[in-house]
């Protein structure tokens, strides 16, 4: 299975964790590790070679910082720039069809602060709703988020722990789906 990991992160050089997922995920064989923001700087997309990217890889993973409730601003961006009519979805719009997305999102408050109690009243896969939606749309396969909560707290050795664990689950061929309820 060849992977594509899209990190974007405003300012990588400056995160703990989403630097070091990135640089454990570029060791790996039949990975590519593309950090957009460095990519594009002045936020000018080269659809084309986006798009060559995602044909070329059967397991998308978006990596980012989650904050407010949101992600980073070139997400997005490139979701309305990449992702488009006749290519990733409508009649002709085949390309991602059968692949495989996952989400990997490092998350500032404790993973108690998403519940229905918590300090946010819903939990992060709610919150994360709209990528299920885009899936469907483009015809991906949807597969349950990793998260990594708590992440400015974080020791040295959590930061180690939780990369292991990320690269596990990103890596495994047996991700579990997610259900549309």
């Amino acid at each position: 299975m060849k992977t594509l990991v899209l990190v974007f992160h405003p300012n990588l050089s400056n995160s703990r964790l989403n630097r070091h997922w990135a640089e454990e995920m570029d060791k790996q064989a039949g990975v590519t590790v593309h950090r957009v923001y460095e990519a594009y700087p002045n936020e000018e997309i080269d659809i084309t070679a986006e798009q060559k990217l995602l044909e070329q890889h059967s397991r998308i993973v978006l990596q980012f910082p989650f904050y407010w409730y949101s992600t980073p601003s070139l997400l997005k961006k490139w979701e309305d720039a990449v992702l488009t009519y006749g290519w990733a979805y409508g009649s002709t719009g085949s390309k991602l069809h059968g692949k495989e997305l996952l989400l990997a999102v490092s998350v500032g408050a404790p993973e108690s602060s998403y519940t229905p109690e918590g300090a946010f009243s819903y939990t992060l896969v709610e919150l994360l709703r709209p990528f299920q939606a885009t899936s469907n749309m483009i015809g991906t396969r949807y597969l349950a988020p990793y998260a990594a909560y708590g992440v400015m707290q974080l020791s040295d050795e959590q930061i180690e722990q939780t990369t292991k664990d990320y690269l596990a689950y990103v890596l495994n061929p047996e991700a579990a789906l997610l259900s549309a309820r």
